[in-house]
């Protein structure tokens, strides 16, 4: 079929030899950079038998050990602790954070390829470390690169349905609109009509995966230039990176700000599978919902205020302490009285806690980072260190919250506005195109690992009533 790679060339694949399945070894590739091989499908390909045994060895030899136990407060507070499904991407440690494939930020920084020696990680590296556990060597991020850019052709068609929204729809509808357009050309919907083996789901699933992935950002710019500036299309540099073309397509050519790109859209790749547009896709794909159909369900969940939609928050509440005070210079006293103001008000402090993490996100920390080296004396930045450390101890004080450290998005918008991107209500857009890198990866691998229907049981209030009354 005219949707994934012919016979003989995977017959070129080589045998994986003497590498035995276990739950010991699973961690074993991030200890060394992955094979020469520069396909990542032929890669793919390699893994899939490894990880189907795994699986396979789970459910026949300890499909009955307990996880843990459900509570009344875990079934009415959003399954918060439930364990209830399989990630393989990423997983987010209370205290210490976000890992990819066991990785921390600063590891990954360390160790994943950059656009330059002791850059920030490339998404194309983040992408293949998700989808393989390995880490990738230069050459295979610059082919993968390459790769993504052969498939980043948008049908006129998708253009279109975009433009049937008024300008002034919000960035996210219009987002939304354009992915379902190009579910069009689903090459899975296609295979599975033309009858193909539930064995191989997962590449017709990697096709439009990595069609999606690299699609995104020119219909992600798009919608930014229809919007807010001339309409006109700028069209993806051959010779830039994922990251950095996405910028260029918006706008934007100053190396700092292709390098925050980069560095935005790898933090931002994936958080787990518990999160609200992760589960979507999940949860969306698990009936065999095709890619396209599955993302732009994730993207409507992410477009809510307490998910995705929470970075523009952050940056209008910033702006609104500036414009009380007529100026970001302001004293201790004076943004301590401006929290209390918003807490009386029955507000929360945009940017502040975590529905898991009980310590300052690592996202937000990298941010930070970056901003010290580029840009310490932008007044926006120093409020941004001031408000941190003001709120935690004021939330502290509260006795009400969990977690009352910075996360991911008290960050990312004071950094896009001293690059230029200063319209807010597109910085979702940005999250969106972001988390495809992490939620592609795992669809393929649902596919792949025969992941089935997801559905849980429900109760009841009445039920629920009943169970606790015994």
């Amino acid at each position: 079929m005219a949707f994934f790679r012919s016979v003989s060339a995977l017959s070129r694949l080589r045998s994986r030899v003497g590498q035995q399945s276990n739950l010991s070894n699973s961690v074993r590739w991030l200890q060394t950079p992955t094979s020469s091989n520069t396909d990542l499908f032929a890669e793919l390909k390699e893994l899939v038998p490894e990880y189907q045994d795994r699986v396979k060895k789970l459910k026949k030899e300890h499909g009955s050990v307990e996880l843990g136990k459900i509570t009344v407060d875990m079934v009415l507070g959003g399954m918060r602790g439930m364990t209830a499904l399989v990630w393989l991407g990423s997983a987010v440690d209370p205290d210490e954070g976000i890992r990819f494939r066991g990785m921390s930020i600063p590891e990954c920084q360390k160790k994943l390829p950059g656009a330059f020696p002791g850059g920030e990680p490339l998404p194309e590296a983040v992408l293949w470390l998700l989808l393989t556990g390995k880490i990738p060597s230069k050459e295979q991020v610059d082919s993968l690169a390459q790769e993504l850019r052969s498939r980043a052709t948008i049908p006129e068609y998708a253009y279109k349905a975009i433009d049937a929204l008024p300008v002034s729809a919000h960035p996210m509808t219009q987002f939304t609109t354009g992915v379902m357009a190009l579910q069009v050309q689903s090459e899975f919907q296609k295979a599975y009509e033309g009858g193909i083996a539930k064995a191989r789901y997962w590449e017709p699933t990697y096709e439009d995966s990595m069609n999606l992935i690299a699609r995104l950002p020119a219909i992600a710019a798009y919608i930014y230039r229809r919007k807010y500036k001339d309409g006109k299309i700028i069209p993806l540099d051959d010779s830039l990176d994922y990251g950095a073309n996405y910028a260029h397509m918006l706008g934007f050519d100053d190396p700092e700000m292709l390098e925050f790109m980069r560095l935005y859209i790898s933090i931002h790749s994936d958080h787990e599978g518990g999160n609200v547009s992760s589960h979507t896709a999940h949860l969306v794909a698990s009936p065999l919902s095709d890619p396209y159909l599955a993302f732009a369900a994730a993207l409507n969940g992410l477009a809510g205020p307490l998910h995705g939609l929470a970075n523009q928050e952050v940056l209008r509440w910033i702006r609104s302490i500036v414009a009380e005070f007529g100026t970001p210079d302001i004293s201790t006293e004076q943004l301590t009285d401006y929290i209390n103001k918003t807490l009386s008000r029955g507000q929360v402090v945009p940017g502040y806690g975590h529905g898991v993490l009980r310590q300052t996100d690592p996202r937000y920390t990298c941010q930070r980072e970056f901003a010290l080296k580029h840009l310490p004396n932008d007044p926006l930045f120093q409020l941004v260190s001031k408000i941190k450390e003001v709120v935690p101890p004021i939330l502290t004080k509260l006795g009400k919250v969990k977690n009352p450290w910075p996360n991911v998005d008290a960050h990312s918008g004071v950094l896009l506005n001293y690059y230029g991107l200063t319209e807010e209500n597109y910085y979702t857009v940005l999250f969106g195109v972001s988390r495809s890198v992490g939620i592609g990866p795992q669809l393929i691998w649902d596919r792949a690992l025969g992941m089935p229907l997801e559905r849980p049981k429900s109760v009841t209030l009445e039920k629920l009533e009943q169970l606790c009354a015994k």
